[in-house]
Order: C-alpha cells, then structure tokens, then sequence
C-alpha cells in the first residue's frame, strides 16, 4: 500500500504520485490483487479530503483501463505501457513528477484525458510497435527494411511467407524498404493500401485521410474507394473517401532533413494541421476550435523536440492568436478576442 500522505503542507503532487501507484495496483493481472487494491483505494479515500479529490479524476480512468484489459484478453499489460510511456517520455529530471501529474492532470481537464488523448488509445496501446508523446523510434524488421515512427505512432505488423504487412494504426512513419521480389511490401490504412516497389517513403494519418510523400523511387496506391495510382519521387498525394488527390510536388531532401532534425517542415498548411501534429509531440494537450483558426495557413520548419519553442514561434509569427499555458499539461490557443 502506498504510505500515508502527513502534513498539511504535503504537496498535491505527491498526492497524485500516490494515486497513480494506486492504479498500477488496481490494474493488476491477479484477480485477487485487484480486489484487495480495491479495498486498500477505498480506505485511502477516506483518510484525507485530498485523497478523494485526486480519486475523483480517475474513477473513470480506471473503468477505461478495465476496457483495454478486456480487449487485451485480460492482460494488464497495455496499461503498464501507458505508464511507462509517460515515465520514458519525461525529461529525467521532470520524469517522477510526471507520474505524479497523472491524477492532478485528469482532475484538471475534468475528464479522461490519459486515455482519451490521442496517445493512449486502446489500439496505440496493443500495437507491436509504437512511438510515445515526443518520441522518436527506429526498428529494423526481420526482413531487413527500417522503419521510424514519430510522436504517438503504433504499426501492426503482418509478415508471412507471401506478403509484408504494415498497418499504420496512428500517427506517422518513415519507410525504407529492403528488397524482396517474393514478398511485396504494403503499408496499410483505413483510406487504402501502399505497395512499395523498392523504395523511400513516409505515410501519415491526418484525420479522415491518409498523407504518402515519396522520397525515392515509386509506390503502387489503391485507395478504399478502388481507384489506383502510381506515385514517384517528389510527390505527395491524399488518399480519402473520395479517393486519391492530385499529387503535388515536394522536396524530398527537405523532407529527410526534417526527419533527421526533428523538426516539421510546412508550406502553406491549416494551422489546425500543424497544432494537431505538435500535439503528437507533446505529453499534455494543446486545445483550440479548428472553427476559430480556419483561416491561418502556416509556412514554418519548427522544433517537434520543443513543442514549446514551436508554439512560441507560432505566437510570434500570429500575433491575432492568443496562447496560454494553463498548466504544463494543458496549453490553449485562441485568437485574440477584438
């Protein structure tokens, strides 16, 4: 059982590092475990009007991390790897007090916001491979192709005998294929699927639609709808429920330069499009109206390592927005009201 809160000069995040241990012990593989956790989270409600505060925030926390169990076939394993997803994306020195934010934030924001960020989805959770807030990861697959998923990334993977599967569940990649002649490599998303023939690419989900840009050689695109395309190097094209767009040009080194720097490089997009990305990047959230910020089309290269340093540049960039860091977990962008 967690210690005992003493003192009434005890920090609230202390009580929230304690709520969290809590709910390591409430989502337990042991039945029996959970059941004494249970009891034990009771009694640390009632021992101090604080406890109950922070517990507040997380009862339905808990009741959606008995959601990913069940589709996790009763394994607690998913929700081991949200917590150490939030531990490994920390800066070290800002690594246990971001635990301890995990209560104190969910009051915060008045709902769910662990699990219902985009992050921490029950299919980023399950996923064979995946990327946290912020992270940066590189894998080399059994076949020997490389791939490198970005903030709040997850694949599945499906390799067998006739075929190499890759399906982006969220967020962003960067493909280089190894070639095999027996085995076509496909990357897969709902809006359609991408046959590489030998080749440099990144696929990202944007919303209801799928975004390839070609860094070398070709791909093959069927979209859901069943239309086709061949897309070469220097091209980027949108696949939806229309089906797929136009290409438009793009500079492939630009493009391999900001994947090496860790940086987003846009030219004339939705801001709505370049916040929702940064968020990928961040640990908390970045709240806005994409009503309110229609009209702001952004041409920037900003910092995805310093979400904060991006979001300062945007700031000075658009005076007529208003951002406001309400906590390090919650940021809110807004224009400037007349």
């Amino acid at each position: 059982m967690p210690p005992p809160v003493r003192g009434a000069g005890m920090r609230n995040d202390a009580i929230a590092a304690q709520a969290a241990a809590w709910i390591v012990r409430l989502s337990g593989d042991d039945e029996a475990g959970r059941a004494r956790a249970r009891a034990g989270f009771s009694a640390w409600k009632l021992a101090d009007p604080r406890h109950a505060q922070a517990a507040a925030g997380m009862e339905e926390l808990l009741a959606q991390l008995e959601e990913v169990r069940g589709q996790a076939g009763g394994s607690a394993r998913p929700a081991r790897a949200a917590l150490g997803s939030v531990l490994a994306t920390a800066p070290p020195k800002r690594a246990r007090r971001a635990v301890a934010a995990l209560g104190a934030a969910l009051a915060l924001l008045a709902g769910p916001a662990w699990l219902s960020a985009n992050t921490w989805r029950p299919a980023w959770l399950l996923a064979d491979l995946r990327a946290g807030s912020g992270q940066w990861r590189s894998h080399t697959l059994d076949d020997g192709s490389r791939i490198t998923l970005n903030g709040a990334s997850a694949v599945n993977l499906r390799f067998d005998s006739r075929r190499r599967t890759v399906e982006l569940v969220q967020g962003e990649i960067l493909v280089d294929v190894a070639s095999d002649a027996a085995r076509p490599f496909v990357v897969e998303t709902p809006q359609g699927s991408m046959r590489a023939l030998g080749t440099r690419f990144t696929v990202a989900r944007q919303g209801p639609a799928t975004v390839l840009s070609m860094l070398e050689s070709r791909v093959a695109v069927r979209s859901a709808s069943g239309g086709e395309a061949s897309v070469g190097a220097g091209q980027r094209v949108t696949i939806d429920a229309a089906g797929i767009g136009a290409p438009t040009p793009i500079d492939p080194a630009s493009i391999n330069d900001a994947w090496r720097l860790h940086q987003l490089a846009v030219a004339d997009r939705p801001l709505a499009e370049v916040l929702a990305q940064l968020q990928r990047h961040r640990s908390g959230r970045i709240e806005f109206d994409p009503a309110t910020v229609a009209g702001i089309r952004v041409s920037a290269v900003l910092p995805l390592d310093d979400s904060d340093g991006a979001l300062t540049l945007l700031q000075a960039s658009f005076p007529q927005l208003r951002i406001r860091t309400i906590t390090p977990w919650l940021v809110l962008v807004e224009p400037k009201k007349e």
